[in-house]
């Protein structure tokens, strides 16, 4: 289906609010009169950007999601406890920054469904450490291709450089507070995961 682009200033811009001549011009309006609008305008593109690179790196998995009934908050909680076998229910909600009411529902639906099954902590039996289940697993790999071939594909048609650039660029949108414990949680996972995450 061809998509034709619609520039998002023509979607905003209310036309029953006309400026009239000797009216000061404030907030965006100034901003895009100004010697910074170029580059505002770029910025302001790569908002856009993301959003439609995001709208189909998620689209092909929950087109999968939607057979089961899941979502993207399944498909999340799915992947870091496949990538993570025996991940502690804490150390998930760490990672997703959610509250544990929502992890709670999502997480009694994968568990029901026998996508993900829990077990007590052999030192502290209260703790609770997740373990993708062969179902969930398969379910977990199969969108992980999904959207492993559309990055490869994006860098491949991006240049040899775009890697490494790509890993900065993603990085530095990472809150400053996180950035060093994410980068580390995903370097863990890419040597295969350690015991010491779960410990």
């Amino acid at each position: 289906m061809a998509f034709k682009y619609v520039n998002m200033t023509d979607i905003t811009r209310d036309p029953s609010v006309v400026r009239r001549p000797g009216r000061p011009r404030t907030g965006l309006e100034a901003d895009e009169a100004g010697d910074g609008a170029a580059g505002r305008a770029d910025l302001i593109a790569h908002v856009e950007l993301l959003f439609f690179a995001y709208r189909d790196f998620t689209g092909d998995p929950d087109a999968v999601l939607a057979q089961y009934g899941f979502g993207r908050a399944h498909h999340r909680v799915l992947h870091f406890v496949h990538r993570n076998p025996g991940l502690r229910v804490a150390n998930l909600l760490e990672i997703l920054k959610i509250t544990k009411q929502s992890l709670a529902r999502v997480l009694k639906q994968l568990i029901g469904e026998g996508f993900i099954t829990q077990k007590a902590g052999a030192e502290d039996r209260r703790e609770r450490l997740l373990y993708a289940t062969l179902k969930g697993g398969r379910l977990a790999e199969r969108l992980t291709t999904l959207q492993v071939k559309r990055i490869e594909a994006a860098l491949d048609a991006a240049g040899p450089e775009a890697e490494m650039a790509t890993k900065k660029f993603l990085l530095a949108m990472i809150s400053d507070e996180d950035r060093a414990q994410v980068e580390a949680l995903v370097r863990m996972l890419q040597q295969g995961g350690s015991e010491e995450s779960r410990s």
